[in-house]
């Protein structure tokens, strides 16, 4: 499986360089990226992260037709801020994912780190879901997840992914601090 998750890596670098640029193409790369990994983590014994990747097949999909889709005005989806309405739906959909996914690797796998394995999971099924929604902060809910999974994936001798997610977490924050720089240019020609 090595030269599998080396391709899953590459992907990986791809997505986040189009992530970086906000092109639509990254869900493309999200979409073949997850198929990859679904065999990977399921071989490695993270049956969370696997199971998580069939959710960001579906999600990208969304995401990819969200970021095409144009808005009454004719105009696409803009980056701009998670808006405060969100905060404690996207906090409840985290904390009771996060919960019950560790209730089912707990009880019905033999996954040795049920609770990091849970954690990022439900981490990341809000972080795709803001990012379908292109916003900012996705990028910082990211790099929780990412750091998070470095360690995991060091744990259980994931070298490549460990890797990989190190270098995500920390193109996390620039990722955010470029998305910051961007929504305030689009807002400056939207003011014009």
């Amino acid at each position: 499986m090595m030269w599998l998750e080396i391709l899953g890596t590459v992907v990986g670098l791809v997505y986040l360089w189009l992530e970086y640029r906000a092109s639509v193409w990254l869900w493309l790369a999200n979409i073949i990226m997850p198929a990859i990994y679904i065999l990977v983590y399921a071989d490695a014994g993270f049956y969370a992260d696997s199971a998580i990747n069939i959710y960001f097949l579906v999600a990208s999909i969304y995401g990819w037709l969200m970021w095409l889709r144009k808005g009454d005005d004719g105009e696409e989806l803009r980056i701009s801020r998670t808006p405060r309405r969100a905060v404690v739906p996207l906090t409840a959909v985290g904390v009771v994912a996060w919960g019950g996914i560790a209730y089912l690797l707990a009880n019905y796998t033999d996954s040795t780190v049920v609770w990091g394995d849970s954690f990022t999971t439900a981490l990341s099924i809000v972080a795709l879901y803001m990012l379908s929604r292109k916003w900012t902060e996705q990028w910082l809910v990211w790099l929780v997840v990412d750091a998070v999974s470095c360690g995991l994936y060091i744990y259980k001798g994931l070298y490549p992914t460990a890797a990989l997610y190190g270098l995500y977490t920390v193109l996390a924050w620039v990722g955010y601090r470029r998305w910051i720089v961007m929504m305030s240019e689009d807002e400056k020609v939207s003011a014009c």
